[in-house]
Order: C-alpha cells, then sequence, then structure tokens
C-alpha cells in the first residue's frame, strides 16, 4: 500500500513484530553473538544479512536509515557520524586520487573546504561552477576524469536554490552521478531523486534531528544509477574488491544496493564514522515529527523574510519564498511549499549595525546552529568568517553586515516583535 510521506515519518523503517517493542529499540552493543564461526563468516562474506560490529553497522541505525531512505524515495540508505561525514563517503565512495569532482560554487562552506582541501590534499581535482551558470558553461567543465557532480538543494548559507534538473543532465550526459546534499528542505518539501539527483545526502544534526540532540548525517541511493554501465568510471564499483574477498558490488548487489554497500563494507569498516544508536534514536524522534514542523519553520521564515524586506533598516533579504528573490521561481518548481526557515538578511549599516543588531536580540539566541526548534542569529563577519576583511567578506558575497537567522517554532509574532525591538535605533 502506497503511503503519504506524513504517514512515512511516523511509520517507515521499522515494524515492530508480536509483542516486540513499538519504539525503535536502542541495540546499545559493540558486538553480537553468533552460534558458529560458519555463520558470522556469511556475514563476512555478505552472503547473509546480519551484524557482528557496530563500527559498520547497527539495527538501530539502519531502521532510522531505511527510514530516511522511504522518505527521498531511495533504495538504500546509512547513517553516519555527522554530515560532513555523509558528504565525504559519498563523494570518495567513487572517487580516488586522479579524479575529478565538479561542483555547484554555492555550498556549505565546511563542504567547499572539505572538497578543495581536504580531498584535494588526496588527489581529487574540482572545479567549481556557479549555481546559475548556463548548460554550456556546467558541460565545459567537465574532464574524462570526472566522477561526480556535486550541490545543495538550497545552499547554506547563501540560500541558493539549485535547478537540480540542469545538473543531472549534464552529470548524465558525461555518465557520472549527481550527489545533492538536500539538508535545508528535507524531502519533505523537496525530492531530489524526482529531479534526477541519483545520490542524497543530510546532514540530520538539523532539521531531520530538530532539537539541536544529536550531530548525524546521512546517504540515501536512489538505486538508478547504472554503474555496468560506465564500467570503466567506476572500478571501486564494477571490479572485484580484493580487499573484501574479490566481490564486484554493482553486480552482486545491483543498481539499488551496490553504491551503500561498498560505502559501508569498505569505507566505514576502514573509517569508521558511525553514527551511535542513541544519536540514531534521537533522530528517529525528530524524524517522526519531521512533516508537522516543516511547515511552521516555513511560515515562520516567510513572515520574517516579509517583514525585514519592508523595514527601513535592511538593505537586502534573501529567502525564496519572497517574489523579488532570485531564486523564487525556480523555486516554485522545486519547492512549491516552501524552502525552510533560514533567512539571511544585509544590514544598511554594515559591521556595526550587525554588531549592535546582535546584541539587542532577547528571544533570538546567537548560535553557530541552525535549523531546529529554537530560532537562531548569526552574523559571519563576527563569528565564522571574524578573520577576513570586509572586503574579503564582500567579495565572498558574505558582506559584514550580513545575518544568517534561522527561525524555529515560536510564534512568528513574537519573532517579529523581537526583530522590530533590535532594529530600533
Amino acid at each position: 500500500m502506497s503511503q503519504s510521506i506524513n504517514t512515512k515519518c511516523v511509520q517507515a523503517g521499522y515494524t515492530p513484530g508480536n509483542g516486540e517493542p513499538r519504539q525503535i529499540p536502542i541495540i546499545q552493543s559493540t558486538t553480537f553473538k553468533y552460534d558458529t564461526s560458519e555463520d558470522m563468516g556469511k556475514l563476512f562474506d555478505l552472503e547473509a544479512s546480519g551484524y557482528f560490529y557496530s563500527r559498520l553497522q547497527n539495527p538501530t541505525c539502519d531502521y532510522v536509515a531505511a527510514k530516511i531512505a522511504a522518505l527521498e524515495g531511495g533504495t538504500a540508505g546509512m547513517l553516519t557520524s555527522s554530515g560532513q561525514a555523509a558528504n565525504f563517503f559519498a563523494l570518495f565512495n567513487i572517487c580516488e586520487a586522479g579524479s575529478h569532482i565538479v561542483s555547484s560554487s554555492s555550498i556549505y562552506g565546511g563542504t567547499f573546504n572539505l572538497i578543495s582541501v581536504t580531498m584535494k590534499k588526496m588527489g581529487i581535482d574540482v572545479t567549481f561552477v556557479s549555481p546559475d551558470c548556463t548548460e554550456e558553461e556546467l558541460n565545459s567543465a567537465f574532464r574524462d576524469n570526472t566522477r561526480a557532480v556535486f550541490g545543495e538543494t538550497i545552499a547554506n548559507p547563501a540560500l541558493t536554490v539549485l535547478d537540480i534538473e540542469k545538473f543531472a543532465k549534464a552529470a548524465h550526459a558525461h555518465g557520472v552521478p549527481l550527489i545533492i546534499d538536500n539538508t535545508f528542505p528535507t524531502p519533505v518539501n523537496c525530492r531530489p531523486i524526482e529531479w534526477g539527483a541519483d545520490i542524497v545526502t543530510h546532514s540530520t544534526t538539523k532539521y531531520m534531528d530538530g532539537h539541536g540532540a544529536a550531530v548525524g548525517g546521512a546517504i540515501v541511493d536512489s538505486g538508478k544509477f547504472d554503474w555496468m554501465a560506465h564500467k570503466d568510471k567506476f572500478p571501486g564499483l564494477t571490479t572485484p574488491d580484493d580487499s573484501y574477498h574479490g566481490i564486484t558490488y554493482a553486480e552482486k548487489f545491483g543498481k539499488e544496493g551496490a553504491f551503500i554497500t561498498k560505502a559501508t563494507a569498505q569505507l566505514m569498516r576502514d573509517l569508521g564514522t558511525v553514527q551511535s544508536p542513541q544519536s540514531a534514536f534521537y533522530l528517529n524522534l525528530g524524524l517522526e515529527s519531521l512533516h508537522v514542523r516543516m511547515p511552521r519553520h516555513v511560515e515562520n521564515g516567510q513572515a520574517v523574510a516579509e517583514f525585514l524586506a519592508a523595514h527601513p533598516a535592511v538593505a537586502k533579504v534573501n529567502y525564496s519564498g519572497l517574489p523579488g528573490d532570485k531564486y523564487y521561481e525556480i523555486a516554485k518548481k522545486y519547492l512549491p511549499n516552501g524552502g525552510c526557515g533560514v533567512v539571511s538578511f544585509e544590514l544598511k549599516g554594515g559591521r556595526n549595525a550587525a554588531m549592535s543588531f546582535m546584541k539587542k536580540l532577547k528571544l533570538c539566541a546567537i548560535e553557530t546552529h541552525v535549523a531546529d526548534a529554537r530560532t537562531c542569529c548569526l552574523n559571519p563577519a563576527t563569528s565564522t568568517h571574524r578573520q577576513m576583511t570586509d572586503e574579503q567578506l564582500e567579495a565572498a558575497g558574505i558582506p559584514a553586515g550580513l545575518v544568517r537567522m534561522s527561525c524555529g517554532l515560536e510564534d512568528k509574532a513574537d519573532l517579529i516583535a523581537d526583530l522590530a525591538q533590535a532594529l530600533e535605533d
């Protein structure tokens, strides 16, 4: 029976049997017992499903990963210790020294650094393209050694909205998958797989958890990319893995399971960025109300954006729900129910105005976090980007007077009242 995403938020991923726990059980165990060595050997040969060590897989984590896969419309999923780990695994699972990535330039700064600095040290090159590039500009970024295209549905903190179909078309024309970080809209407001994405990642720390309780990440495979059709590009999936009994993942597990199985059996085995069962339990509690919370975040974000756009002290507001926003039209296509509760705005008085504004806030907390139940604000120039000059900030598209506000679940009238008093001369 087909179920709506609202029902999947509550029910997907785990179905208890007769007399079993109604809530997902926390399997707080590192190890699992077997009657014979032969039974355990089948697990190591990937001939049977099961668990032997929680650095690779744990039942609690797998239940929650299955729910997220169902929400995104994918065939397999896995949890990681953070969103950064999810993005690294998603890329490194198909890239190696000598590979090349095409990425939108408008992505979270931590991911930009991961790709441009850390992965570059591993011999993996990148070409960044504007999310607003033409098809010709996008296609010209590809090389013979390109192995993946990466972007964010709604970029953090720039709030650009990616043309997923444009990027998917280019990726597939060059025989590589499109990987989309869907953290900000969540599958409640956008399901990138329906628009051509092949792999979807999340920082589950944000809206999915929704309460600032547990750091985590997730990867979902659409099960649609044909690895064997591009055999020469992805030897890790299409040729025998000598470190795992000579298994060829794409042959043994097909399009639906090869990517996640390799990421688990190889990358999680070696790098161990596993999410704890306790964190996965907290995450699932957040997922159960995700479909109820996201519309409220959007409602608050829209109301705050409209208030700020009309305020004389505000120079500019970035929010795709505003008719005058650069991404308004494309957001109507990909985000018909709204995007998220994050709004960014530039104050006319620059750095000094932003500092004064931040000091006056009473309800909105100053935090480096975004996307949970409590509203928070950040002025990058005096916090995350404080090492940069005003000129450098301007060049990076983060003017000194920019404030990022993540609207929580409070009453929108109270949020606006706090902004109004903080903006007073």
